[in-house]
């Protein structure tokens, strides 16, 4: 995926000059998720003496708190480490099915094993078509927005330059059935166990990849996870993958934290959309010709 930060401030300034010069009421300043600045330090520093908690509510946006600066390693794998996604935690054998499929997937962004990384002309990582990145891949490195109704949650999962994710978590008390189609991020029911919020997701579609180093799963995935808040502005998550067709015992995460992006309620996400007629142009253009791919390269002039 190529770093379209030239583009964006272009196009902003272009935007910017086109507009009629006006001011915001204080009331309505916004402020990007992750995004830090003398301005919005103050706000969010004063919005923390009027900041409610309840652990029930997980509403405002979160951001990564908890990364492994070091992943431990594989013995005897090269450079082989623990998923970011996970936490760390090392993933367990693959099964046959699995072996073959992981050693199909060809990755190659920074986040891969550098013994794994391909040219990205001749990788299969779905990013390449603007495919969608699936659950729980798109919560690999992104900004997660909670929207809580009496009903459901819904996830919006947006960063990384990739994709924007959506996801729903229903949390009025229904089932899933096993006829349903599969989905790029599954079908995922939520009840709370007193403090904790407790997500079941299955019907996974599985021509998506667990992370950037191309763990593969099945369609019979089943993604298991508890989310505790115990104060206002912290977030924890415990992923458990049980893919029996995929891995020889279920793949058991380290605990994840994540932090309140204040202020809340005038902290928004950005807007990223990988949009499939940019990213075609560009692999025509830049990607497929640095692979050395002429065939699908643009046309010289």
């Amino acid at each position: 995926m190529y770093n379209r930060t030239i583009q964006l401030i272009l196009v902003a300034g272009a935007i910017l000059f086109s507009l009629p010069v006006f001011s915001l009421p204080a009331g309505a300043q916004v402020y990007y998720g992750g995004v830090k600045s003398p301005e919005k330090t103050k706000a969010a520093d004063a919005a923390k003496g009027t900041l409610k908690y309840d652990p029930h509510d997980l509403s405002g946006i979160w951001l990564h708190a908890s990364r492994p600066a070091d992943l431990p390693k594989l013995p005897g794998v090269g450079d082989a480490h623990g998923s970011q996604l996970m936490g760390g935690a090392m993933p367990p054998p693959l099964t046959m099915w699995g072996l073959a499929a992981f050693s199909a997937n060809k990755p190659s962004l920074e986040t891969a094993w550098v013994s794994r990384r391909t040219i990205p002309s001749q990788g299969n990582d779905p990013v390449g078509n603007c495919d969608p990145l699936g659950y729980p891949r798109d919560l690999e490195r992104s900004e997660v927005e909670m929207v809580q109704t009496p009903d459901k949650i819904l996830m919006i999962l947006t960063g990384a330059g990739y994709a924007v994710g959506y996801r729903p978590i229903w949390t009025d008390g229904r089932t899933i059935p096993d006829d349903v189609d599969p989905r790029w991020d599954g079908w995922a029911v939520g009840h709370w166990e007193g403090d904790s919020l407790v997500v079941d997701s299955k019907n996974f579609d599985d021509r998506a990849w667990l992370d950037g180093n191309g763990w593969p799963h099945s369609d019979q995935m089943k993604l298991h996870e508890v989310y505790s808040h115990p104060d206002a502005t912290t977030l924890s998550l415990v992923m458990t993958i049980d893919d029996p067709k995929t891995y020889t015992q279920p793949w058991v995460g380290n605990k994840q934290m994540f932090r309140l992006d204040l202020p809340k309620g005038l902290t928004i996400l950005d807007q990223e959309f990988c949009v499939s007629s940019e990213e075609q142009e560009f692999n025509r253009g830049v990607r497929n010709l640095a692979g050395g791919d002429l065939e699908h390269a643009r046309p010289t002039k």
